[in-house]
């Protein structure tokens, strides 16, 4: 697995500069000022290891926070966070599935696929859901990102 984003270089004063692992992007980021506090607290990630390092999670209420929601780059602008991106065979977004288990389908067959699927996920924990959903995609021709 690779990360989506990685940091290069740290310019201080919360500014870095990072790399995209899909795009080639490099781009400059800086955490908002309002989120220092949280972009400082890493706790958040200690089971994550692959997760964006800007992303913070509560993980009582479900939520996720991007620490440089201001400079965000330009992936992340038009695809929102996720947890599992899905491409079809051509390298296609087919999907995604974002934090918390939630299945966003952008094809008619994958959204088909996916209600076939979903029944037999209940109970599973976090590893054991996405190891059952990217054997699914993957058994299905499909290429997942994480």
């Amino acid at each position: 697995m690779q990360l989506v984003h990685a940091i290069t270089e740290d310019r201080g004063d919360y500014t870095y500069v990072i790399y995209n692992y899909y795009t080639g992007e490099v781009k400059e980021v800086r955490v908002d000022p309002d989120k220092i506090a949280l972009y400082e607290d890493r706790s958040s990630l200690d089971n994550l290891p692959e997760a964006c390092p800007f992303l913070r999670f509560d993980q009582e209420n479900g939520k996720a926070w991007c620490t440089v929601h201001l400079t965000r780059p330009s992936i992340c602008r038009d695809y929102c966070c996720w947890r599992l991106l899905i491409l079809d065979a051509e390298g296609r977004r087919a999907g995604r599935v974002l934090y918390q288990r939630t299945f966003l389908s952008d094809s008619a067959a994958l959204g088909r696929l996916w209600e076939q699927v979903k029944p037999t996920l209940n109970g599973l924990d976090d590893k054991e859901w996405d190891d059952v959903v990217i054997s699914m995609l993957m058994a299905s021709g499909y290429h997942v990102r994480r």
